[in-house]
């Protein structure tokens, strides 16, 4: 069942990606449809006017040649009946005149010796009857005309098409000059239909093969054409990818391989600003590290003499000269918060080059938060919501920053009681932090985790550097893991720390990835 689900998909698969080749967005199917509405277009053009053209001439052809016959019998033989004929007279002369090479049907019309009128048919009593002559036919051939230089006859020759029963026909009919019978004549086209319906079905199935020759050739002609541009769309990705090194290999002199000389000519100055860009972030990161090393030598003398004076200040034997203890107390407290800084520097500086690495260990999360708080003396403004007994495989030390910047951040910043809640989900740990606060404004919540970023440009010194929520955010990244910050709809400020529940997947994944970056890295080669 497995195996048929698997090959139920692949097809399912397989015509997915036909359909996406061949949706209308795509330049290939764009180009052979035009080619294909162009060939229609031409086709249909051609197709319509060599039919019209042929319908003409065989119409023509025949409608010519049957009435010269017919007006030809009509002097030959109508015209030698005499002007009172006989029914017989006029059946005899119809009959005659429909055997002539053309092979239509007669009928004689004529008064007869006792005034009424007297017909004469080819076919007999159910042949050619003057119902089936048009009455405007009728009025034009029995109309006299008056006669002049430019009219030198009574009486003229009329036709027209019709169609009768789904077959064509044509009727004309004349007078006999001089006195005689009116003569009218109906010749069958249907041969000469079907010729036309053969020619039509030739010409829509040329223009049939015309299409199909056309998308072949637009197929074609999209392939020659979008190769070059689908090698050019391989590259794009590869370029975005971070392989900078992709290049094109150009060949010919048209307007693609110019294309491609603008291609590489673009990715050879974005690698070269790229690792330029790399190169003064590098040499920023290293002297970021080197500064924060050189200052810490100074930093330990200058930490060891403000603690004497911390001493002094604490003791209560009056040594301190009260002019200089506020200068003293002031020295104390920049001291502490440069060491801070310093060593919050070092800590992102491992961040950005890649050194920081976790050292895991089984975690009772509640027993961390508690010794975290206890450490920093805030049990009496922390309400803590945590069971026993929820193991983490996490970085104690990296875990510890997390939650006192956290749990710092929302003391100094926000309002009291803080309370901190620890739940499971699924294969996570989702820790959050909320206040009691006024909350964050909405034009910091984007901002909080920036690097020294202070939300009130009026306070630029305050005890914390600005690194602080930064470097939790990084703390939880390395884990694998996520912080969020948010406003409570109950008020005051709510942090969200999620952290997978073991670690070690993610610490291991990084690690082949390292590995494996290390071991092969981009090649150069033709997209």
């Amino acid at each position: 069942m497995t195996d048929v689900q698997g090959g139920f998909r692949g097809w399912v698969a397989a015509r997915k990606g036909v359909w996406s080749r061949l949706r209308f967005t795509s330049l290939r199917l764009r180009l052979v449809v035009v080619f294909g509405l162009v060939a229609l277009t031409a086709a249909v053009s051609a197709s319509g006017i060599a039919y019209w053209l042929n319908r003409e001439a065989v119409l023509t052809r025949t409608q010519d040649a049957v009435l010269r016959d017919f007006e030809q019998e009509m002097q030959n033989r109508a015209g030698l009946l005499p002007e009172e004929p006989t029914q017989d007279e006029l059946q005899h002369t119809a009959g005659q005149m429909a055997n002539s090479s053309q092979r239509f049907s007669v009928l004689l019309v004529a008064q007869g010796a006792d005034g009424k009128p007297a017909y004469g048919n080819s076919g007999g009593l159910d042949g050619f009857t003057l119902a089936d002559v048009p009455r405007s036919l009728r009025t034009a051939v029995n109309e006299k005309q008056q006669v002049d230089s430019s009219n030198k006859a009574e009486y003229h020759l009329y036709w027209q098409r019709i169609v009768a029963d789904d077959t064509p026909y044509l009727v004309a009919g004349t007078k006999v000059i001089g006195g005689g019978p009116t003569g009218y004549m109906l010749k069958s086209l249907e041969p000469e239909a079907k010729d036309l319906n053969s020619l039509a079905w030739s010409l829509g199935i040329a223009t049939g093969l015309a299409l199909i020759g056309s998308a072949l050739l637009a197929q074609a002609a999209a392939t020659t054409v979008l190769k070059p541009v689908q090698r050019l769309g391989a590259a794009a990705r590869r370029l975005g990818e971070g392989k900078l090194d992709t290049r094109l290999r150009v060949s010919g002199t048209d307007e693609l391989a110019d294309l491609s000389r603008t291609f590489n000519k673009a990715a050879e100055a974005l690698e070269k600003r790229v690792a330029d860009m790399a190169g003064r972030d590098d040499a920023s990161r290293r002297f970021v590290a080197d500064m924060s090393h050189e200052l810490r030598t100074p930093l330990t003398a200058i930490t060891a003499v403000t603690e004497v004076l911390e001493e002094e200040l604490e003791m209560e034997t009056g040594s301190m000269d009260p002019m200089i203890e506020p200068a003293v107390r002031l020295v104390v407290s920049e001291t502490r918060r440069l060491n801070d800084l310093v060593e919050n520097l070092m800590e992102v500086t491992r961040f950005d080059a890649g050194t920081a690495r976790l050292v895991l260990d089984q975690v009772d999360l509640a027993d961390q938060i508690t010794a975290c708080i206890d450490a920093r003396a805030w049990l009496d403004a922390v309400d803590l919501d945590a069971e026993r007994g929820i193991m983490a495989r996490l970085d104690p030390r990296r875990l510890d920053v997390i939650l006192a910047n956290l749990i710092g951040n929302a003391l100094k910043h926000g309002g009291s009681p803080v309370r901190v809640a620890v739940r499971e989900a699924d294969d996570s740990i989702v820790i959050a932090v909320r206040d009691h606060g006024p909350g964050i404004p909405e034009d910091v919540l984007p901002h909080v985790f920036d690097r020294f970023y202070k939300a009130s440009a009026s306070r630029p010194r305050s005890e914390g550097s600005g690194l602080g929520l930064s470097i939790a955010l990084e703390n939880a990244h390395i884990h694998g893991g996520e912080i969020t910050a948010a406003n409570s709809p109950d008020g005051g400020a709510v942090f969200t720390l999620r952290l997978p529940r073991d670690a070690s997947k993610l610490a291991e994944q990084d690690a082949n990835e390292t590995d494996g970056k290390g071991s092969d890295g981009p090649k150069k080669g033709d997209a």
